[in-house]
């Protein structure tokens, strides 16, 4: 019972508490240790509680990864697309045409840490800690793309709440499916580079 509301608490401040605050207005460099400091604590629970090898599974189906993947991102493709042609077509392929050197500089630093570090909190920590509080399956997804959402509050933009609410229940299933952080790490890098390529990086925070 202990253990229980321990883990009940420890989502509440991890997920909900500490990325709602970031949106308040007190100092980065505060936000920054509370961050680090998080996620420390994070890989303590992964490496030393769950005892986490972080080995690449040898029977990991690649070739259904990739196709299923690649259908997802040809359907984003022509949605976004689309969506930045008609709101800002100043915008569409801006980056990768006028600034190709730090377009691939860009995909290689958020690839590396951002991604990967997103996929150890949202997925692999949440999916080891929590899975057993949820009697319900479906429930357990829709609060891992509420908390996932939740994560980019700070940039206070509605169209950026609801991509990543629906990022989260797409990594969620891969997870699920894969139980491998790399897959779901190498798919949320795919999504979120193309966001970038494709024109809308602004407003999730990339450098134009």
């Amino acid at each position: 019972m202990q253990a229980t509301l321990y883990r009940y608490i420890e989502l509440f401040i991890i997920f909900i508490l500490l990325p709602v605050s970031f949106i308040w207005n007190y100092s980065v460099i505060i936000k920054l240790i509370l961050g680090v400091v998080g996620f420390g604590y994070v890989l303590y629970i992964l490496l030393k509680v769950e005892k986490n090898k972080f080995k690449i599974n040898p029977n990991l189906n690649w070739k259904r990864f990739w196709k299923m993947t690649l259908l997802k991102l040809l359907l984003i493709a022509v949605i976004t697309t689309l969506f930045v042609w008609f709101t800002s077509k100043e915008s569409l392929f801006n980056v990768v045409i006028n600034k190709p050197f730090l377009w691939l500089g860009i995909l290689f630093f958020y690839s590396v840490f951002s991604v990967y570090p997103q996929e150890l909190l949202y997925r692999t920590f949440y999916f080891q800690r929590y899975q057993k509080l949820f009697k319900s399956e479906a429930l357990f997804f829709l609060v891992n793309a509420i908390v996932f959402s939740l994560a980019h509050l700070f940039f206070k933009n509605i169209l950026v709440l609801i991509m990543t609410f629906l990022g989260g229940l797409l990594f969620a299933i891969t997870y699920k499916k894969t139980k491998s952080t790399l897959l779901v790490s190498i798919e949320h890098a795919i999504y979120g580079c193309w966001l970038f390529t494709v024109g809308m990086g602004e407003m999730l925070g990339f450098p134009s």
